[in-house]
Order: structure tokens, then sequence, then C-alpha cells
């Protein structure tokens, strides 16, 4: 079974950086694309990002081009969600998502596993 738990959200100023984790502690992500959603207070959920299960291809949302990038390490089980630049408006809950599928999709309903979320607030 696949499990995605995310780490490394925190409170930065705005231009900062941070570096999210998604773990899958089950099975490994094998053939699976993973993407990576956020929700505002009041907002819907919003893609952000997403990758192939090759790594070969990214999927970006408008929003975060040129400042964010996602990648995967096999060997950990791991995907990453690297934000630079961030900005206030970037202030969210990040959610890891996967789905049994080799190829990236921007729709939150063709994920078939989520995470808990981890919490990223931006300061002006």
């Amino acid at each position: 079974q696949v499990q995605l738990v995310e780490s490394g959200g925190r409170l930065v100023q705005a231009g900062g950086s941070l570096r999210l984790s998604c773990v899958n502690s089950g099975r490994t992500f094998g053939s699976y694309a993973v993407c990576w959603f956020r929700q505002a207070p009041g907002k819907e959920r919003e893609f952000v990002i997403a990758i192939a299960w090759s790594g070969a291809s990214t999927t970006y949302a408008d929003s975060v081009k040129g400042r964010f990038t996602i990648s995967r390490d096999s060997a950990r089980n791991t995907v990453y969600l690297q934000m630079n630049s961030l900005k206030p408006e970037d202030t969210a809950v990040y959610y890891c998502a996967a789905r049994r599928r080799p190829t990236p999709s921007a729709f939150g309903d063709d994920y078939d596993y989520w995470g808990q979320g981890t919490q990223v607030t931006v300061s002006s």
C-alpha cells in the first residue's frame, strides 16, 4: 500500500526557500506519477507541480514556474518540492499525491493516494 508522508513545511519570510519532502512509507512508487497540490484557507485545492514516474517530464502551474521544482529519489522513495522566491500567496497546506499511472496530471481526481499535508506559511 502507498502511504505518503509530507514534511518540511514551516514559517518562512518572503523571498526565502523551502524544500518539502514526500516519503512513501509503504510500497515503492513504482511507475506512479507524483504531484503536489496546495490549499489556502477559504480557497479550493490548487495544482502546483507534478512529475512523471521516470522523472523525465514535469508539469507546472503558471503561478510557480521559474520558482518551484520537483524531483524524485527512487532509492529513498521520496519526492521533493523545492520552493524558491516564496511569496505570501504561496501560504497553504501542501499535499503530496500519487497516481497509479506513469504520466502526470493536473487534476486532483486523477490521483489515488494522498498525504496528510504540511503547512507552509510565508510572511511578508
